[in-house]
């Protein structure tokens, strides 16, 4: 959503603005550098993550071959933990740090233009004299200020139809907010986004209805997922709810978004119901009180329990994240985990489950953990490893083959037949059948690689 606001931005402002997203389109990379050459831009900008970080920085030296007098520039959270890696380690001329890359972009081209005079803070540059940088980056800039994105020119349907997340379609994506609300002590252990987004902030309930009215109205969406990395709760929350009762839209989408447990009450996920919001993903990460409280999670075991229950009495439909491979726990600890799941999950109080290997991305404080205590089982500058196809810490009790197994274990529930029954009783449309028919087919995507590994 940010790379989107950033094409946005430029395009109000009158620049020629491409969206390029090769891989959604199933282009071959030598179509992608030809085409990129025949349209010859005068910047091009990628988002990168950890484990295509080194990749990236070979695209960057492929496309200053065939366009020498190209700017390139990196935004994402892996660069702006480490901005001076990617400046030494490839022929990048900008890395823009922190999550509000896209007003940075338009500051920069601004500034190249010859319309701004100096850079904002969080700019990293190449020039004659070296490598500069205009200090540490700062999120003072106004969600509220920012245009709804551009769908036509950002390419929205290539996003709308083949997507898990969307139950009826053509679905999309919002982001309210800048990123997660939760920042006792710094906010989750693991978690990347604090690299990113320091501090939460959010548009209005209003901005965010009139957004919903102008995708039904314009594009017919019929299901939304809000992408903020924690959806606003309290009375942001409820002002938000009873305000698409009044204009109707519950009547005309479904709405989706990331959630904390321990933040709602039973009255608040009914409110949510009745607003139309149908599916809530939460992070469980582990069941194990000692992982919670290491990670800073802020929650207890009761709360997820609770928390899924009292959505699903409200008739949401509960998705459970959780990690395996925390350095500090147990085969046992991450079979408690894995019995946990398969409760929530055959007891119908959790629908559906995303089971990961922990990684510990630059930038969080696990990572710098990790390197103080030689956790690592890999070299941690091994980037293309990161990419949770296997573990790259060392665990207490298990091989990674073990590790491996547990979290291919977590997909198998949904062959349980306790589950099975459970979701065949809940069907009640066509729509029903075909969402959950490929699910099933994801999740034997899932075995099929992990069988591979």
């Amino acid at each position: 959503m940010v790379p989107a606001s950033a094409a946005t931005l430029l395009d109000q402002a009158g620049y020629d603005v491409i969206w390029d997203d090769a891989i959604a389109e199933m282009k071959d990379y030598d179509v992608w550098l030809r085409d990129l050459e025949k349209h010859s831009p005068d910047i091009v900008m990628i988002e990168t993550k950890t484990p295509v970080v080194k990749s990236h920085w070979k695209i960057i030296g492929d496309v200053k071959r065939v366009l020498p007098d190209v700017r390139t520039i990196l935004v994402g959270d892996h660069v702006t933990a480490l901005p001076a890696e990617s400046m030494e380690r490839s022929e990048v001329d900008h890395v823009l740090c922190g999550g509000d890359f896209d007003f940075l972009l338009l500051d920069l081209v601004e500034y190249l233009d010859g319309k701004r005079k100096h850079l904002e803070p969080g700019i990293w540059s190449r020039n004659d004299t070296g490598i500069q940088n205009t200090g540490p980056f700062q999120l003072r800039h106004k969600l509220d200020s920012l245009p709804f994105v551009n769908r036509d020119l950002t390419k929205w349907r290539l996003y709308a139809y083949k997507n898990g997340n969307f139950k009826r379609t053509p679905g999309t994506y919002t982001m309210v907010g800048r990123d997660c609300w939760y920042r006792k002590k710094g906010g989750c252990f693991f978690c990347s986004w604090p690299t990113l987004y320091p501090a939460y902030r959010v548009r209005s309930p209003q901005s965010l209805v009139e957004e919903l009215e102008a995708l039904v109205a314009k594009y017919q969406v019929r299901e939304v997922f809000d992408d903020t990395g924690t959806f606003p709760v309290g009375e942001w929350l409820r002002k938000f709810c009873n305000l698409v009762i009044d204009r109707k839209l519950n009547e005309k989408i479904h709405f989706s978004c990331n959630m904390r447990f321990g933040a709602l009450s039973l009255d608040d996920y009914r409110l949510m119901k009745r607003a139309g919001f149908r599916m809530l993903l939460f992070g469980l990460e582990s069941a194990s009180q000692l992982t919670l409280d290491r990670l800073n999670k802020g929650i207890a075991i009761d709360d997820t329990t609770n928390g899924c229950k009292w959505a699903r009495e409200a008739g949401l439909e509960p998705h459970i994240t959780i990690m395996v491979g925390y350095p500090w726990e147990t085969r046992e600890d991450a079979l408690t985990s894995l019995r946990f799941a398969r409760m929530l999950m055959e007891k119908g109080w959790a629908l559906t489950l995303q089971s990961t290997i922990v990684i510990p991305y630059p930038g969080t404080r696990l990572y710098d953990e990790a390197l103080e205590k030689e956790w690592f089982r890999i070299d941690p500058k091994e980037y293309e490893r990161f990419d949770m196809s296997e573990p790259v810490l060392n665990v207490a009790d298990m091989t990674p083959q073990e590790l491996v197994e547990i979290c291919d274990s977590m997909y198998k529930i949904f062959l349980s037949p306790k589950y099975v029954l459970k979701q065949l009783g809940r069907m009640n449309s066509f729509r029903d059948v075909a969402f959950t028919a490929r699910g099933f087919m994801k999740v034997l995507g899932h075995l099929k690689d992990f069988a591979k590994k």
